[in-house]
C-alpha cells in the first residue's frame, strides 16, 4: 500500500520542484535586469569643421596642351638646288628674325635680275625716243601754221602710250625678277624654334616642296575648355577688350621630371563661339616668352606641347564660407551642431558647388561648428558628442560610457 503511494506522490513532487525552480530564475533574472534608458538622451558622436567667413576669389580649373602662337611651314617659293643651310636650321634651334635658314642657288635668279634691268633700260630709251619724235612732230604742225591740238596720229600719242606700256612691263619684270632673287633665301618674320627639319643641302626643291616647320617663341598659348557652369563664375573678355589690367589672370602647373612647375598666364581672349559637341567655350590663355630666350620672362622653361592644368581666377565673392563639399546634402541642407550641443538641419544659399568645396552664401554663420560625419537619419535637437582633433574630450568619453 505503501510502495503505491509512493508512487503516485513521486511526479507530482518532481513538477512541484520544477516549477519552484523555474519561479527562482525568473525573479533572480528580475532583479539583474538594468535599468532602461531613455533613447531619447543618447548623444551621437560627431566631427564637425569651424565655419569661416572670407572673402575670395571663385576658381575655375582647366587643362589643356600649349601651342606656339605663331607656327610656319617653310615652302619654297622657286626652283633650285639647296646650296646652303644655317646651323640653327635643325630642330630645336634658335633662330632670329629675317635669319636666312635655308639659300637656294640663286645663279640664275641673278641673271634674270640683270636681263630684266637691261630690257628696262632699252624700254626707257625707245620711249624717250618716241616722246623725242613727237614733241618735233607738234613743231612742225606749229610751223605749218597750223591752229589748234594736233591730231592723235600727228603727236604721235599712240607711239608714245605703247613705249609707255613697254617701260611699265619692263619694271614689272624687273621686280618679279627680284623677288624671286629674294625667294631663294629663306626666313621668317619672327624670332623662334625650329619644330621640324625637312629639307638639307643638296637637296632641289621644287615650288611648294616643304622645307621645315618653325614656330615663334615670343608667346606660347593654352586652348582651355570652359563649361557652361562656370562661365558665370568667370569675367572673360570680350571680342574687342583691350584693357590688360581687365584680362584674368591663370596659374597654370605641370609635372616636369618628377617636380610640379607653376607658371602665370593671362586669359587674352575667348574663341567666340561654343563647340557644338561639346559644349564649351575656349578661353584661350597667353605665356609671354615661354622658353625666356628673348629675356622678357623669368619663369621656367615652358615647352610647346607640355600638358598643363590651369586655375583661371574668377568673380570676387565676400563673406562667403568655404565647407568641405561632402556636408552638403542632396536637398540643399547642411547639419550644424549649436552651441548646446543639439543636432540643427539649416537650409543654406550655396553660391558655388564645386568637386571638393561648397561656397555657402547664407544660412552658416562665422564660427559654428558644421557637422562632417554622415548620418543617415538626422533628428533635429539630436544630442551630439563632437570631437576634437585630439579626439574626444575625456568629459565626454565618461558620459557616453555611461550612457
Amino acid at each position: 500500500m505503501l510502495k503505491k503511494l509512493f508512487r503516485y506522490l513521486l511526479p507530482l513532487a518532481l513538477i512541484v520542484i520544477s516549477i519552484l525552480v523555474v519561479v527562482a530564475l525568473v525573479i533572480r533574472s528580475a532583479a539583474n535586469r538594468p535599468e532602461r534608458v531613455d533613447d531619447a538622451q543618447q548623444a551621437v558622436l560627431v566631427d564637425t569643421v569651424t565655419a569661416r567667413a572670407q572673402s575670395l576669389n571663385f576658381v575655375v580649373e582647366s587643362q589643356g596642351p600649349v601651342r606656339p602662337r605663331t607656327e610656319t611651314t617653310l615652302v619654297a617659293e622657286v626652283s633650285g638646288r639647296i646650296v646652303s643651310v644655317s646651323p640653327h636650321f635643325i630642330a630645336g634651334g634658335f633662330f632670329r628674325a629675317g635669319e636666312t635658314l635655308l639659300e637656294i642657288d640663286p645663279s640664275d635668279y641673278a641673271a634674270a635680275v640683270k636681263r630684266a634691268e637691261a630690257a628696262l633700260a632699252s624700254r626707257r630709251a625707245q620711249l624717250a625716243d618716241e616722246q623725242a619724235r613727237a614733241d618735233q612732230a607738234i613743231k612742225d604742225w606749229r610751223n605749218l601754221g597750223k591752229t589748234g591740238e594736233p591730231p592723235d596720229l600727228v603727236a604721235r600719242k599712240p607711239q608714245l602710250a605703247d613705249a609707255t606700256a613697254n617701260v611699265l612691263a619692263a619694271e614689272a619684270d624687273l621686280d618679279k625678277a627680284r623677288r624671286d632673287l629674294q625667294r631663294t633665301r629663306i626666313s621668317v618674320p619672327y624670332d623662334g624654334l625650329v619644330r621640324e627639319k625637312i629639307a638639307d643641302i643638296g637637296q632641289y626643291a621644287a615650288p611648294g616642296a616643304q622645307l621645315g616647320v618653325t614656330f615663334a617663341v615670343d608667346a606660347a598659348e593654352i586652348r582651355l575648355p570652359v563649361s557652361a557652369a562656370d562661365l558665370a563664375y568667370l569675367d572673360l573678355p570680350g571680342t574687342a577688350e583691350s584693357d590688360p589690367a581687365r584680362l584674368p589672370a591663370v596659374t597654370l602647373r605641370a609635372d616636369v621630371g618628377g617636380v610640379t612647375r607653376h607658371w602665370d598666364a593671362r586669359i587674352i581672349r575667348t574663341e567666340g563661339v561654343i563647340d557644338e559637341v561639346s559644349r564649351v567655350l575656349y578661353a584661350v590663355a597667353q605665356v609671354v616668352d615661354p622658353y625666356g630666350l628673348l629675356g622678357e620672362s623669368t619663369q621656367p622653361e615652358l615647352r610647346v606641347g607640355t600638358f598643363v592644368r590651369a586655375a583661371i581666377e574668377g568673380r570676387h565673392a565676400d563673406n562667403v564660407v568655404v565647407l568641405p563639399r561632402h556636408v552638403l546634402r542632396t536637398d540643399g541642407t547642411v547639419l550644424v551642431a549649436s552651441a548646446e550641443n543639439e543636432l540643427e538641419v539649416r537650409d543654406v544659399d550655396v553660391a558655388r558647388a564645386g568637386a571638393d568645396e561648397v561656397y555657402i552664401r547664407a544660412g552658416v554663420e562665422d564660427g559654428e561648428h558644421v557637422v562632417t560625419t554622415t548620418l543617415d537619419a538626422p533628428i533635429p535637437g539630436t544630442r551630439l558628442v563632437i570631437s576634437s582633433e585630439d579626439g574626444v574630450a575625456q568629459g565626454d568619453r565618461q558620459d557616453a560610457a555611461a550612457q
